[in-house]
């Protein structure tokens, strides 16, 4: 019988994942994993400081949009067939226990990246997959009778009946050109998941500050976000700034990272609550001074950085703040707006949004619509997610759905 010979293009998350699960399912088959570095897996190795943060939960994810700001329709169909449980499971089955933290993130007990790495590896070896590191496909090109010629750059060239394209994101264009010049309409790969620059020395002065939770929101816009944020010697950082970036990716591309952002102190969005709340406090502490009690609980070098703000004397008691002040007040506790002047270098930042069109992809089997037999997984489709391990989920989820059709 005629071994079928599939390449997977790409060893990362979802290549090895495709290529266990092609493997898997169709033992016959001939599985190539190429990866162009001399290792594999390089980037799940320093995903979550090092320890690897594979999923989540989704207990507060109420709709995959929140999670996924492109993608989400496909994402949502998708997960009927192999979600987050059974990525859990899997792992665990595999013989990786995992834990569930606090924040609903999902990492290896061991913490230790190092333990999902090898996991793959080892499963992948033992199930007969090839693995060839140092391949850099630059293109494919489909024959006549249908199968495809890889060519590499080091000058070597394989024939195979199937392909699955798992390279990743990439920030240059110019990397997914020989996808376009085989008819993939391509959405211009950005920049998505990092932290702001702001241009205000004072808020930096308070570096190291963490305030948990904050509302973060882009005025004019409908881009909004929660969570955690830090204040850094740069800028903005935190879960409540990655989320926004990753909401907003391609608005703050489009206006070259300038646009003003909006911090809401109190994570309150009900004015009139906000309202009662300080007057509560006029009417119960009236001699007190301003700088001895803190509203929400917020840092004391904050709440000193916003009467500073205000203009208001630290000394000044509550009683004295007068209607006027106290709607001044209410507006710097809600929105707080600074200047976005730049992204920051954020540590993780390997996420991009954009690349091969979901248009051009079938939603049931990610097979592309303009070459048969050729396959999409992973961040080289115009999918991309907030942090959290929703990431490295969706590299899970449509690696297993590649694998599970290519081999068909």
């Amino acid at each position: 019988m005629i071994k079928m010979n599939v390449a997977i293009v790409g060893g990362g998350a979802s290549g090895f994942f495709a290529a266990i699960r092609a493997k898997s399912k169709n033992p016959n088959a001939n599985i190539t994993i190429f990866e162009k570095n001399q290792n594999v897996l390089a980037k799940v190795m320093i995903t979550g400081g090092g320890r690897c943060n594979l999923t989540n939960s989704f207990e507060e994810i109420s709709d995959l949009k929140h999670a996924y700001p492109r993608g989400h329709k496909l994402m949502k169909r998708l997960f009927k067939q192999f979600d987050y449980h059974e990525v859990y499971k899997w792992f665990e089955d595999n013989g990786v226990p995992l834990v569930t933290q606090e924040d609903l993130c999902v990492f290896p007990e061991s913490q230790e990246a190092a333990s999902i790495v090898n996991c793959l590896i080892n499963e992948a070896k033992r199930l007969g997959v090839n693995i060839m590191t140092g391949y850099k496909m630059e293109k494919a090109v489909q024959t006549e009778d249908g199968l495809f010629m890889l060519y590499f750059k080091n000058g070597k060239t394989q024939v195979f009946d199937r392909v699955a394209i798992t390279t990743g994101g990439s920030p240059n264009i110019s990397d997914l050109q020989h996808l376009r010049e085989m008819g993939h309409e391509i959405e211009a790969p950005i920049p998505s998941l990092f932290t702001f620059n702001i241009s205000d020395k004072k808020i930096l002065a308070l570096m190291g500050t963490v305030v948990n939770p904050v509302i973060t929101s882009i005025p004019s816009t409908k881009f909004r976000s929660q969570g955690p944020l830090l204040v850094t010697h740069w800028g903005f950082s935190g879960p409540a700034i990655l989320k926004l970036s990753s909401h907003a990716a391609r608005y703050l591309h489009e206006n070259n990272y300038n646009v003003d952002i909006s911090v809401n102190w109190a994570n309150v969005v009900n004015r009139d609550e906000i309202e009662e709340y300080i007057k509560n406090i006029v009417n119960e502490n009236p001699n007190k001074q301003l700088a001895s009690l803190r509203p929400y609980d917020m840092p004391s070098r904050l709440w000193t950085y916003i009467i500073d703000k205000l203009s208001l004397p630290k000394e000044k008691k509550w009683s004295e703040l007068g209607k006027s002040g106290i709607n001044r007040m209410i507006e710097a506790l809600t929105n707080d707006i600074y200047h976005i002047k730049g992204k920051g270098a954020y540590r993780d930042e390997f996420v991009t949004c954009g690349g091969v069109s979901l248009s051009d992809i079938d939603y049931h089997t990610l097979e592309s619509k303009i070459c048969s037999h050729l396959f999409f997984a992973g961040e080289v489709l115009d999918i991309d997610a907030i942090t959290g391990g929703f990431n490295l989920q969706a590299a899970w989820t449509t690696g297993y759905i590649v694998g599970q059709n290519i081999v068909e």
